[in-house]
């Protein structure tokens, strides 16, 4: 079978690799602590599963507007406006099967080959595949623990040259779990309108934030009509295997998004949107008893971590995942991966599966239990101490 040269420059996401590995280890009989996969280990709140049951009976099984129902588009708009802190009109929203379809689309309908893109390193490795997939070369941003994984506007604005066209930015972060400052992207907005550039908003996880108030790049001035803001349902209301996912864009993008949702996946699956119509427009107390959990499971890994010689882990501000620094340990952190899964029965994602820069870091998902995530610590440290112990001689 002859393929298609472009098929050679499209990438995958590591994490489900390591859990297909992890399990295949756990079914030769080991114990497996599972900390790669970033997914909510809640279920979907009762409400929101009623809704889609409802919607069912109700007849909700054919074919939607492409766009999306008006009734979630309005539900999106309204949100997004009392939370991101710009209005929002219905018309700029487009449902889609997941939020992956926002960067896939963006990236289509804008860039031409030797067209380029910054984006954050370490980052979601979605966004350097299809980037390179189109033809376009993507350009990476460092993002480093001394700088409290925030995204360095001067670093980025260095970074621009005239074939410079979109700006990816993601905060709260993943893999870091770095949020950037309204400052930090004050100067990147100013960045972006100086040289006429769009910019991506990755903002799959604002409402996982331990503190502060979450702020949009597209609130700031001049900004709405040169962002497109990506964002779903996945991670606030864990609802992972619904697929459902939204982008806020400008007027002129609206048409250029259906068409390629037209082309791909008609619509967005009915029930489905139902469902998304009571996650926003219902109670929340369980996205935000979510929260509180998370925050718990963050200092209790962060601690942790920290007691372990050789790791040292910055304290999250948000998203659910600690990126870890291992240099102290003397391997990288695929080298340390492999024996935490071989020897000590953890699964934990080599931070290169996020880009270069995360050489000597490991992420762990810490959406898992809190008696699972000490007996995670306890075992990184047995496979660690002897490492610590023989570089110290």
């Amino acid at each position: 079978m002859r393929l298609a040269a472009r098929m050679d420059r499209i990438g995958t996401e590591t994490a489900f690799e390591a859990a297909a590995r992890a399990r295949a280890f756990e079914a030769t009989g080991r114990s497996v602590i599972h900390l790669e996969i970033g997914e909510p280990d809640f279920d979907t709140p009762a409400n929101i599963r009623e809704a889609a049951k409802r919607a069912l009976d109700e007849g909700a099984t054919h074919y939607t507007p492409t766009v999306g129902i008006p009734q979630l588009r309005q539900a999106i708009a309204a949100d997004a406006t009392a939370r991101k802190g710009f209005a929002v009109s219905p018309d700029s929203v487009v449902v889609m099967p997941g939020a992956k379809p926002v960067m896939f689309y963006a990236i289509l309908a804008l860039i031409q080959e030797g067209d380029e893109v910054i984006y954050p390193d370490p980052g979601f490795p979605i966004y350097e595949s299809m980037v390179s997939y189109v033809g376009g070369t993507a350009v990476p941003c460092p993002i480093r623990q001394e700088n409290g994984f925030r995204l360095d506007p001067a670093e980025l604005a260095a970074l621009v040259t005239p074939r410079t066209r979109l700006i990816i930015i993601n905060s709260p972060a993943n893999p870091t779990g770095g949020v950037s400052t309204r400052e930090d992207l004050t100067q990147i907005a100013a960045v972006a309108r100086e040289h006429d550039l769009v910019v991506l908003a990755d903002e799959i996880y604002g409402r996982i934030l331990y503190e502060g108030e979450f702020f949009s790049i597209a609130s700031l001035p001049g900004m709405a009509e040169r962002t497109i803001v990506l964002d779903g349902f996945s991670k606030t209301y864990a609802m992972t295997g619904w697929r459902l996912g939204y982008a806020i864009v400008p007027e002129p993008l609206v048409t250029p998004f259906s068409r390629l949702i037209v082309n791909s996946a008609s619509c967005t699956n009915a029930a489905t949107q139902w469902a998304g119509v009571e996650a926003l427009t219902g109670p929340q107390d369980s996205v935000d008893a979510m929260v509180a959990e998370f925050k718990v499971r963050r200092d209790l890994i962060v601690d942790g971590l920290n007691s372990v010689p050789g790791i040292s882990c910055l304290r999250p501000e948000g998203a659910f995942y600690a990126f870890p620094d291992i240099s102290g340990t003397g391997l990288t952190g695929a080298e340390l991966a492999d024996r935490l899964l071989y020897e000590g029965g953890v699964s934990a994602l080599a931070g290169t599966a996020f880009g270069s820069v995360g050489r000597n870091h490991l992420r762990f998902s810490y959406a898992n239990s809190r008696a699972n995530l000490e007996e995670a610590v306890r075992r990184v440290a047995k496979v660690v101490a002897p490492l610590v112990q023989a570089r110290s001689g």
